[in-house]
């Protein structure tokens, strides 16, 4: 293995493994998505099982506690049952990005930005800078082949690439922001926040109150809308990162960063 390579969580392989503990989640997922009103025969229909099969899948679902009857053809989702589908859905996810990182790129043409002029069949080293994969003559710890002609500045693409490329992951610097019915961003320091953005290289709001805390502080948000993963992302592209966050918001954020793995810290940017 690696010194970089992720290990999918083994409830992956058991969710790939057992049809039922596949079903399970599905079943658990169309519920949380249309409760409190279920029609097992939609259910089954997507899930190409029988109304039986459904039905009986439901009724132990109900006895372990993940579901609760809630009279007829009303159920909802409980809160363990909550957490069976996120660490499902994070397990899923974790055996993705293995497969994306660890296997795929070992048969794909990478898309690297040329750093000087490349020819076709050059043998180039790759890099990361600033958050972006670069090529270039100088040997790397990861060495590949160049497909075709590409000038300066240019995407290149990239084969028959071997080695590890030398790659740090940034920081997650979490701030949180008081809900309006808290004060909102008036609560927050923004001699702090904008001191805090300044030693950051991608800052992120999740919430009005924390998109317009940065803009108090003089700061634009690199990303508003789909700022957690955006965050996250450009963590594992080895930018430091801000994210102010509703407070609301954080708990589930930070179970989102540590199923990641990346490196987090707590920041308190609220007036004293």
């Amino acid at each position: 293995m690696r010194d970089d390579e992720i290990t999918p969580s083994p409830l992956a392989y058991d969710l790939l493994r057992y049809k039922r503990e596949t079903t399970r989640f599905q079943i658990l997922v169309e519920i949380a998505e249309h409760q409190p009103s279920i029609r097992q025969l939609e259910i089954a229909e997507k899930l190409s099982l029988t109304p039986q099969a459904i039905s009986e899948y439901m009724r132990t679902l109900v006895k372990e506690g993940y579901i609760s009857a809630e009279g007829r053809g009303r159920y909802s989702v409980t809160y363990k049952g909550i957490e069976l589908i996120e660490n499902n859905a994070e397990a899923i996810e974790s055996y993705a990005r293995h497969v994306r990182r660890d296997v795929v790129h070992q048969v794909v043409t990478w898309a690297a930005i040329a750093d000087s002029d490349l020819k076709k069949g050059d043998a180039v080293g790759l890099y990361m800078k600033n958050g972006w994969l670069y090529a270039g003559k100088k040997p790397q710890t990861a060495m590949g082949k160049v497909a075709a002609d590409a000038a300066k500045g240019d995407d290149a693409g990239i084969i028959r690439l071997a080695g590890i490329i030398e790659h740090t992951e940034g920081k997650i610097k979490v701030a949180k922001v008081p809900r309006i019915e808290r004060g909102g961003s008036l609560k927050i320091d923004t001699k702090k926040a904008a001191e805090a953005a300044a030693e950051a290289d991608f800052v992120g709001a999740i919430g009005l109150e924390a998109y317009l805390a940065l803009k108090k502080s003089g700061i634009t948000p690199d990303m508003f809308y789909g700022a957690r993963e955006g965050v996250i992302e450009a963590a594992f592209h080895g930018l430091n990162c801000l994210l102010l966050i509703v407070d609301e918001e954080l708990t589930d954020f930070l179970k989102r960063l540590e199923a990641s793995g990346l490196s987090y810290s707590l920041s308190d940017l609220v007036k004293k």
